[in-house]
């Protein structure tokens, strides 16, 4: 497993850690999860298992692989309590002073507790700590280029490591991450873990786990394991107008936040617009994509965009079926759409014309976007 090198807390200081563990009908996996946290080089932890299934094949592998192992507080849900109430179970089941959270598809480096414990030695009023995600494949295998990319993409670089001046901007721009977090157990269970949003829920979580706390810490090291697996509830959902791009956008522009805060809701509108644009085009939803779309045109560098033309091409596209269906209801703003993508495409045009290879690498760049929601 994955090490690095960092000071321990003194024993005086060290506080209890509690890994959460949320499971569901994926025993193959969580075997690999609890062996990474209890190969931690930090000792005073325990690992609190909050067990969904539908059969009994998780309990007997726990029961079977772990029988003497007294860090592992397992529970099996019956009946089960979905992904939100699942979690909320098991931060109010913790014993711990810090509480962490790890999906039973991830991993933990063998050090990754430790590196984050040992921020609160340095820094006593913190509340929030986080770092890096490896990405790996189903298999566990890690890429180091994709890891890379994946931090980028959410903006953990090493220019951003250290107390954040914002604290709230970490959770509005998806820079916390899904898992692999440490926080006070005690602000934890004061923010809770909701359904309110769905398949997002992670998100809101962070987002008001960050704009709760008095300091955060973003750590420039790797301290989890993100797996790409097809079994996760956000892989059930993608694409229809449940996924999490869908609610975290109803989050986002509902949320009140203080004025410096403003500029960072604009930059998390700037991803999730675009791509909930596309989930509407998807469902044939042309009036709701139309009025997004518009609203945010920002997101869109003010029309200065392949990707613009790419969604109002769907868009138009949508509408035609519909109205091939009898299922128009909305006449005048499926013609809007298609006049708008007309124009569009004759800008688009334009500019493969003047920068053809330019272009063509943003429309295939806006495509894969379109087609990973990011969240």
């Amino acid at each position: 497993m994955f090490t690095f090198s960092t000071p321990s807390p003194t024993a005086q200081s060290a506080p209890k850690v509690s890994i959460c563990l949320p499971t569901c009908n994926r025993p193959e996996l969580i075997a690999e999860c609890i062996d990474s946290c209890l190969a931690q080089t930090y000792g005073d932890l325990e690992i609190v298992i909050g067990d969904d299934s539908k059969d009994g094949r998780t309990q007997q592998l726990i029961a079977q692989r772990y029988p003497n192992e007294p860090r592992i507080r397992y529970v099996m849900n019956q009946p089960p309590l979905g992904q939100a109430r699942n979690v909320a179970s098991l931060f109010e089941r913790a014993r711990g002073d810090k509480i962490l959270l790890i999906h039973d598809d991830d991993l933990l480096t063998t050090d990754g507790i430790e590196k984050l414990v040992s921020l609160w030695a340095l820094h006593p009023r913190l509340e929030v700590a986080f770092a890096n995600q490896y990405e790996a494949d189903h298999n566990g295998i890690v890429d180091l280029d994709a890891s890379m990319r994946l931090n980028i993409a959410f903006h953990r670089t090493r220019d951003a490591e250290g107390l954040q001046p914002l604290p709230g901007r970490t959770g509005l721009i998806q820079m916390f991450p899904n898992n692999g977090w440490m926080a006070n157990a005690d602000l934890v269970k004061r923010i809770g873990y909701t359904d309110q949003y769905g398949t997002c829920c992670d998100f809101v979580f962070g987002t008001e786990l960050c704009l709760a706390a008095r300091e955060v810490f973003y750590l420039h090291e790797y301290v989890s394991v993100y797996r790409k697996t097809a079994t996760s509830i956000s892989h059930s959902t993608r694409g229809t107008t449940s996924s999490a791009p869908v609610s975290a956008y109803a989050f986002v522009k509902t949320l009140r936040l203080p004025p410096q805060l403003e500029p960072s809701r604009k930059l998390a509108l700037r991803r999730l617009a675009p791509i909930v644009v596309s989930v509407h085009a998807k469902n044939q939803q042309v009036a709701p994509g139309l009025k997004i779309l518009f609203t945010h045109l920002f997101a869109y560098n003010y029309g200065l965009s392949m990707r613009l033309c790419y969604h109002l091409l769907m868009l138009s596209r949508a509408a035609v079926n519909l109205r091939q269906h009898a299922a128009v209801t909305s006449v005048a703003a499926a013609a809007s759409g298609v006049a708008a993508a007309a124009s569009g495409v004759a800008a688009a045009a334009s500019a493969v014309v003047a920068e053809p290879g330019a272009a063509v690498t943003e429309l295939v760049t806006d495509i894969v976007t379109d087609r990973s929601e990011l969240i």
